[in-house]
Formats: C-alpha cells, structure tokens, sequence
C-alpha cells in the first residue's frame, strides 16, 4: 500500500516546486516589465524646469489642482525663475571646477560635459 502513495507524492511534490518556480518566473517577469514602464514613462517627463517640461506640469497641475488663470500665471512665473537659478547655479559649478582643474583635466571636463550635453540640454 505504501508503493501506492509514493507516486501519487512524488507527482504532487513535482506540482508545488512547479507552480513555486512558475511564481518566481512570473514575478521575475512582471517585476522586469514593471521596471520597464516606469524608466519609459521618466524618460518621456522632462523636468519641470525645462521648456518643454515646465509646459507638461503647468498643464497637469493647472488640470489636477484646479488652478485659477491667476494662480497658473503666477506659477509659471516661479517655474521662470526657478530656472534661471538653476542654470546659474550649474554655470557657476562648472566654472568654479575649472578653476582647480590643470589644462589636461580642463579638456577632459570639456569633453565629458559635451558628452553629457542630451542631459544637460534638457536642464537649458
């Protein structure tokens, strides 16, 4: 009788190390597509402080918050502002890691900085 039960154990400890391996498979999956959507969704939101970003989030907090013609005057106005600080504040940086860099490591910079420039580009 015991030679009966043991195929019977065998096909159902087969069955949960299946469906516990299809979990992590399937999770792993989803985990990897989540991951996916979301750095697609970042990439396509530029920044608030750029032109093209400043637009997209004054339109959503205008449409989301409900923002009088005023209020959404007033905003972009700090959003103008915000960045003209920002550019001065990156401009500054720059110009001040120049100062203490030798000409060798000036023209590195240089070209790490143009190498960067879709990044920063989207900071002007």
């Amino acid at each position: 009788m015991a030679a009966n039960l043991r195929p019977g154990l065998q096909n159902s400890r087969v069955a949960c190390a299946t469906s516990i391996m299809l979990v992590f498979v399937l999770g792993a999956i989803l985990g990897a597509g989540s991951m996916t959507a979301v750095n697609r969704f970042r990439q396509k939101s530029p920044p608030f402080w750029t032109e093209g970003g400043k637009a997209l989030s004054v339109q959503k907090w205008k449409r989301d918050l409900n923002l009088t013609p005023d209020q959404t005057r007033e905003i972009e106005a700090i959003l103008d502002d915000f960045t003209m600080y920002y550019r001065n504040v990156v401009s500054d940086g720059k110009t001040r890691i120049m100062t203490i860099l030798n000409e060798e490591q000036r023209q590195k910079f240089r070209r790490m900085m143009e190498e960067s420039q879709p990044a920063t580009a989207a900071a002007k």
